[in-house]
């Protein structure tokens, strides 16, 4: 199994579409810097096709540290979960099949 980095995304458009390698990782920043913000912001991204990263308010718990038993409590936070569209869902099972 291999790691996608962004430097490969961004290569990958420099080859597709010809850009310079630059302007390739330039638009990859832009686009991630937008989905960071928005995320920031407090609004959900849906990307067609692909998924939505979906923001969900987790209230404050008392845990437990399963090593000690202690017990803490956890602040309340915001988490990002990602949910894939169908077709990924899809594209993904029809590559783990061969």
């Amino acid at each position: 199994m291999t790691t996608v980095t962004r430097a490969d995304i961004a290569e990958k458009v420099c080859d597709e579409i010809g850009l310079s390698r630059k302007d390739s990782g330039d638009i990859l920043d832009m686009v991630i810097d937008e989905i960071r913000n928005d995320l920031a912001a407090g609004h959900d991204v849906k990307i067609s096709t692909f998924g939505s990263f979906l923001l969900r308010k987790k209230r404050a718990r008392i845990g437990r540290n399963p090593k000690t038993g202690v017990e803490a409590e956890i602040t309340p936070r915001t988490v990002i979960s990602f949910r894939p569209s169908l077709g990924l869902k899809n594209a993904v099972n029809k590559v783990n099949k061969k």
